[in-house]
């Protein structure tokens, strides 16, 4: 572990290293020298001296476990590669931490559990490299189903060498502005490429449908751009602004990834709403494809009849009864929803990985663990060492010993407390904070480092906890917020809190009040988009009911799955609901235009569905199949991802095609006349 790059090697500790001393007070003062001597031979004397050393050294529960089952090798590492100058490389360090140190030594007597920051982070980088395998067999499943839909060579290539362009013009553009992607974003070039197709397959689908009814492949690509850049266009600014409200979250993990998804979108424009036409008045979508949308034109439309129940007033009521049914159910099932992890160990990593059983067993053999909350203490210039303030922090760590949750505690009172027993022949009377100040000040003649800063106006408390949990962190929180309610004044504070533990309680409350917020913004913007393209509040309506009902249900998914509200569900939702307000403007847009042309509504949403209707149901599937193998990632929160995200593709896409007709007949009573179609829409029918 010594020879390791990016090991901080004079602050290694174990009970090997010469900075791990024992102390003893006997007739003739203090006494004392390393934990294991340098004549340690492993003899049965020596291991007993060894134990008596281990127990005069305080290290039980630290380094060494309660039961004497094992030992910790601390091993603090260094931002840098002090080898090579370059950022330290964890992936590099985890590699090494299995081949040189756990295959190496471990045997059928010994086994090696390896914990920490570093660790974690290697073990994701390992797995989130697999994302690149899902996303090559997402890519073949749309590559199969798309030619099975069109029967078209190049009206499949086409729009997924569109979709693929997006994806590799967001990355470049990421790194151009000095972004890269992490575990958490790795999702965004996935979503970019699922928005893309779906903008791709209407594209399409458009052409082929021009082109059955006569027109070549110019005039047919003409007529599919007219139809839909306005729909288009308006669904990926509500895509992009939508993803961009998410820079309200004070996190930068998140804002990293709404300013990542934001710029996928916007090349999306670029790519899928004037390359691909472009491209495809050039190569055309192939006599297979045109016959089969003629087929489709003259044939009766009996599968997707079904449908058209909704578009009528029994139907419509009948879907609406389900729908406030379910919202029912949603909100019910969301009262239990909880804000952070809601599973001991890394929530990152499964709960059977290597890593989770290695920190399971570290928390229940150590009075210490990996999950710190470090409460701050704050005082004046050289004031963190009087009397009043650590006999106030001794009384915060008694108080803090009846909080579930809590291990154990270590603070400056704690130093101060055992050197004045040490001089006063080790006597437990005398192991308290002494109300003489020139006792304390010399029983702090010498303070390990971390435990007050350079001019002595700061004292960290270091809490050790069971584990990071959702429930835990509040408990603690709590505890320390109403005993720093209780006595901060003037020259002493208690401000939370520091340690990984302490940021995680942190980023909950930043959670707990940003999600309501982002979903209002996101809802906000989706809906003032919809209101400006189609001038009507029951058409917004008709789009965004569907979308809500599709983000409550995903709460209560999670909830009902134990999935808690964090930093890597949290941005779900509103990517959910970008994608799924396509479907419902795509088919919105096209229903309002056969409704114009004077069809009874069940007949327009006929029309709809066999041709736009038939591309969300098709997109809505093949974006479901192919995020659905998220599930086997060895990365937690990407398997959650891969379940929400596999929910909401499914779910908006029956909301559009079920719910979003049946609103339109029940707020639209007095025939298809009252549906107004936009200024902008006359003009390009007028074009067309």
């Amino acid at each position: 572990m010594f020879y390791l790059p990016g090991v901080d090697r004079a602050a290694l500790t174990s009970i090997w290293t010469p900075n791990v001393r024992w102390t003893e007070v006997t007739e003739e003062g203090f006494v004392g020298g390393p934990v294991i001597p340098d004549d340690y031979d492993g003899s049965a004397q020596a291991l007993e001296q060894l134990r008596i050393n281990i127990l005069r050294s305080g290290q039980v529960g630290r380094l060494v476990a309660n039961d004497f089952g094992s030992a910790i090798v601390q091993v603090p590492l260094l931002d840098v590669d002090p080898e090579t100058g370059d950022k330290l490389d964890y992936q590099a360090l985890s590699h090494k931490l299995e081949t040189r140190v756990r295959d190496r030594y471990e045997s059928d007597s010994i086994r090696i559990h390896i914990t920490g920051f570093a660790k974690v982070v290697g073990d994701l980088i390992d797995g989130a490299s697999d994302v690149a395998l899902f996303f090559a067999v997402a890519f073949a499943v749309t590559l199969v189903l798309l030619f099975l839909d069109f029967g078209s060579l190049g009206g499949t290539l086409v729009p997924l060498a569109c979709s693929l362009v997006a994806v590799v013009w967001q990355l470049g553009l990421l790194r151009w502005l000095g972004f890269g992607l992490d575990p958490y974003s790795m999702l965004v070039p996935f979503l970019v490429f699922a928005i893309a197709v779906s903008h791709g397959v209407q594209v399409v689908n458009t052409v082929a449908q021009e082109a059955a009814a006569g027109a070549d492949s110019p005039l047919a690509a003409r007529r599919a751009f007219r139809t839909l850049y306005i729909p288009g266009l308006t669904a990926l600014l509500s895509d992009g602004i939508g993803f961009v409200t998410l820079m309200v979250i004070q996190i930068q993990v998140i804002q990293d990834l709404a300013l990542a998804a934001a710029i996928g979108v916007a090349v999306i424009i670029l790519t899928n709403l004037l390359l691909l036409p472009l491209l495809m008045s050039r190569v055309g979508v192939g006599p297979a494809a045109i016959e089969r949308a003629r087929r489709a034109r003259s044939v009766s439309a009996s599968r997707w009849r079904l449908l058209t129940f909704f578009a009528r007033p029994r139907g419509a009521l009948l879907a609406l009864a389900v729908a406030l049914a379910l919202a029912v159910l949603g909100v019910q099932q969301t009262q239990a929803l909880k804000i952070g992890d809601l599973d001991a160990g890394a929530p990152e990593l499964r709960k059977d990985s290597r890593y989770n059983r290695d920190n399971a067993f570290i928390t229940s053999n150590y009075s210490t663990s990996s999950d710190a909350f470090v409460v701050m203490v704050t005082t004046e210039a050289e004031q963190c060492s009087r009397f009043a303030t650590l006999g106030l922090v001794d009384r915060f760590q008694h108080y803090l010993t009846g909080v579930p949750g809590i291990q154990s505690s270590l603070s400056l009172a704690d130093v101060a407390e055992r050197v004045t027993a040490g001089l006063n022949e080790g006597s437990l009377k005398w192991r308290s904070v002494s109300r003489n100040q020139y006792v304390i000040n010399a029983s702090l003649a010498y303070v390990p480092g971390g435990l007050m800063n350079g001019d002595c106006s700061l004292l960290p408390v270091i809490l050790f906890l069971d584990d990071h949990r959702a429930e835990t962190l509040q408990r603690v929180s709590a505890a320390v917020a109403a005993f720093a309610d209780a006595h901060d004044s003037d020259s002493v504070q208690f401000r939370m809190a520091a340690g990984n533990a302490g940021v995680e309680a942190a980023t909950n409350e930043v959670i707990g009040v940003a999600q309501y917020e982002m979903l209002f913004w996101v809802y906000g913007v989706v809906s003032l988009l919809c209101l400006l393209t189609f001038r009507s509040l029951r058409t917004v309506l008709c789009i965004i009911l569907p979308l809500a009902l599709t983000s409550l249900l995903c709460q209560a998914l999670m909830a009902r799955l134990g999935i808690g509200v964090k930093v890597a569900t949290l941005p779900v939702i509103a990517l959910g609901v970008g994608i799924g307000v396509d479907y419902g403007i795509y088919i919105y847009s096209r229903l309002n235009g056969y409704l114009q042309q004077g069809l009874a509504l069940p007949d327009a949403y006929l029309a709809t569905l066999r041709t736009t209707g038939k591309s969300v149901a098709f997109t809505g599937l093949t974006l479901a199949i192919g995020v659905v193998l998220w599930v086997l990632s060895p990365i937690r929160f990407q398997a959650d991802m891969g379940i929400l995200l596999t929910f909401m593709f499914l779910w908006n896409m029956l909301g559009a095609l079920i719910l979003l007709p049946a609103l339109s007949c029940l707020l639209y009573r007095h025939g298809p006349g009252t549906v107004v179609q936009p200024a902008s829409e006359q003009a390009v029918s007028r074009v067309s």
